[in-house]
């Protein structure tokens, strides 16, 4: 069973397909048990909730409480972005909490790429972490003035670091323009590249080599205060952390607070050197352009293309299913945006195809909460973004749950609470026009050359 279990975690992704070691289940919950802090998910967030929650109390019993394996879900099939995006633009921050607050937000995300640098140096974990900024290219007049406004907002406030590069090709300003048609683009100092399956992985085994009990093939049915139930036994907990992103549409108390979108993600064979120079993608870059339709890629450590995109319909009645992570239709349409945006990629095999579910709030607005007088804490609503903002999401959840006095406790995503996602059919109906209105909104700048206007009305409800 073991073998079987190794072969089809390996099936997951290219990530899963290529990280170290083995991927068979670790032990299953074996009846009730007592602990001081049950955190539910083994994903990012709650593993460096974990970590962090060590950090500051090393006396702490910690159970993780995963129904497959640890990186199983998001944290480990991402596009491997360490980057310092929040779902909410800096401009809407401000709208809702105040200027002061917006560029906290902003100064704490852009920390914490370095944060994860540090950690996974320190704990020896090798995931392929190069700091080197993420390329957003310019393709169209339209995109091009997205891109000069982004890097003037980015001004306004003063805290990120974004240089706008303009030409029509070839090296401007220290940017190589190798995508096909570039104007310009937009190079954010604050990303790195990583390999998320050995960023999570690498985690978890260092908080087990701590102490950490984490529990694999365990699902839960339910929690309240003080007690997770499962379908191996229930955990008596004082704390609870529920940290299960997109799969807390499939938990009752949760299945409204989060809505499960579907990105999807290809993997090229490994490309030579001298095609890398003329893409003018670096070892540790990610890349994007400023289309509507989300695009994001990156040049792996072994000189591959690993990259994806949103384009996957939502699920009547917030359904997660390992099905939905394949869609021929959207494969194919990966595979032509990555043709052309670099053509010389026309006869590269793609020798992986994945993908997964993110999570969603209504709000487009992530959040960390605990209550102390209940124990019951929580994470999520990264929208994709949560490959570093799980780390700073692990930071506040330990010094809440602990007490500890901290600039984190002032940012404006502590305590948040996002509306509820409404019932179907509104729901579905909601989540799929949104979707297709985002591909209108890239037509609509094909045939016209200026800014959407499909785009600027989703604007407020996308987190712009």
């Amino acid at each position: 069973m073991d073998a079987h279990l190794s072969r089809s975690y390996r099936d997951l992704s290219f990530w899963h397909d290529t990280v170290p070691g083995g991927l068979e289940r670790r032990p299953a919950l074996d009846g009730d048990i007592q602990t001081d802090v049950a955190i539910i998910g083994g994903g990012l967030t709650g593993l460096w909730t974990a970590h962090y929650l060590l950090a500051r109390d090393d006396r702490l019993n910690i159970t993780v409480v995963e129904k497959e394996i640890a990186g199983f879900g998001a944290s480990g099939r991402n596009g491997g972005w360490c980057s310092a995006l929040f779902p909410r633009s800096t401009a809407s921050l401000e709208r809702v909490h105040g200027r002061a607050a917006a560029i906290a937000m902003r100064r704490a995300m852009i920390n914490t790429v370095d944060e994860v640098g540090r950690v996974t140096a320190a704990e020896g974990i090798d995931c392929h972490f190069v700091r080197g900024g993420t390329l957003a290219f310019a393709r169209s007049q339209a995109q091009l003035r997205a891109a000069r406004a982004e890097a003037q907002e980015a001004a306004l406030y003063g805290v990120d670091a974004l240089e706008l590069r303009e030409g029509g090709g070839g090296v401007e300003g220290g940017v190589q323009l190798g995508v096909a048609g570039a104007l310009g683009a937009v190079y954010d100092p604050a990303c790195a590249r990583v390999h998320p399956a050995r960023l999570v992985r690498g985690l978890a085994a260092s908080i087990e080599r701590r102490g950490v009990r984490i529990v694999e093939g365990t699902e839960v049915t339910s929690y309240s205060r003080g007690v997770v139930r499962t379908t191996r036994g229930t955990v008596c907990a004082p704390v609870i952390v529920q940290a299960t992103e997109g799969y807390g549409a499939t938990i009752g108390q949760s299945h409204r607070d989060i809505l499960p979108l579907y990105s999807l993600m290809i993997a090229t064979e490994p490309l030579s050197d001298e095609f890398w120079n003329r893409a003018g993608i670096a070892h540790g870059q990610t890349f994007t352009d400023f289309r509507h339709l989300l695009v994001y890629g990156q040049r792996t450590a072994d000189n591959r293309f690993a990259f994806g995109g949103r384009g996957a319909r939502y699920h009547w009645g917030s359904a997660v299913s390992d099905g939905y992570d394949h869609s021929p239709k959207v494969f194919e349409h990966l595979r032509r945006t990555l043709v052309d945006l670099f053509p010389e990629a026309v006869d590269s095999a793609i020798t992986h195809r994945w993908g997964g579910p993110i999570g969603v709030p209504r709000d487009w607005h992530a959040s960390v909460r605990f209550d102390p007088a209940t124990g019951l804490g929580s994470a999520g609503g990264y929208v994709g973004d949560g490959l570093s903002t799980t780390n700073l999401a692990g930071r506040t959840l330990a010094d809440l749950i602990t007490g500890t006095d901290s600039s984190l406790l002032r940012l404006p995503w502590v305590g948040h609470q996002s509306p509820r996602w409404e019932p179907e059919p509104i729901r579905f109906a909601a989540a799929n026009a949104g979707l297709l209105a985002m591909g209108i909104a890239d037509v609509e700048e094909r045939v016209t050359g200026r800014p959407s206007l499909a785009a600027r009305v989703m604007g407020p409800l996308v987190g712009h």
